[in-house]
């Protein structure tokens, strides 16, 4: 039996680094499935480009981004990488407005 234990062991750790990748492969999939479920029009979401947008208008294949006010691009939607959080601007009445300024969340003044 002691002349088999190395091929034993060898067998189980070959069967691991089938077993385990496949797992978590399986793992990711069904995150971005939920990810690709979640996505409603007006959601800040980040290309795998690393382009951040509004979500415009879905379909089947595709989702149309707006990059900037009016300007609005058709990506596949596997592109879509991570769906971001809004950001939170305080307006001048003191209120927080829940999206960026007309400057982009940049000073007025153009400084960074």
């Amino acid at each position: 039996m002691e002349q088999y234990f190395p091929i034993i062991v060898l067998a189980l750790l070959a069967l691991m680094l089938f077993v385990l990748p496949a797992r978590q492969r399986k793992r990711m999939q069904a995150r971005a499935q939920e990810m690709q479920n979640s996505l409603t029009i007006g959601t800040p979401v980040m290309t795998t480009g690393g382009l951040h947008a509004t979500v415009a208008g879905l379909a089947e294949t595709t989702v149309d981004l707006e990059i900037a006010p009016g300007v609005v691009a058709t990506f596949a939607r596997p592109a879509i990488l991570e769906v971001r959080q809004r950001v939170a601007t305080v307006d001048d009445d003191g209120t927080d407005s829940g999206t960026p300024g007309a400057t982009g969340g940049r000073p007025a003044d153009g400084t960074l």
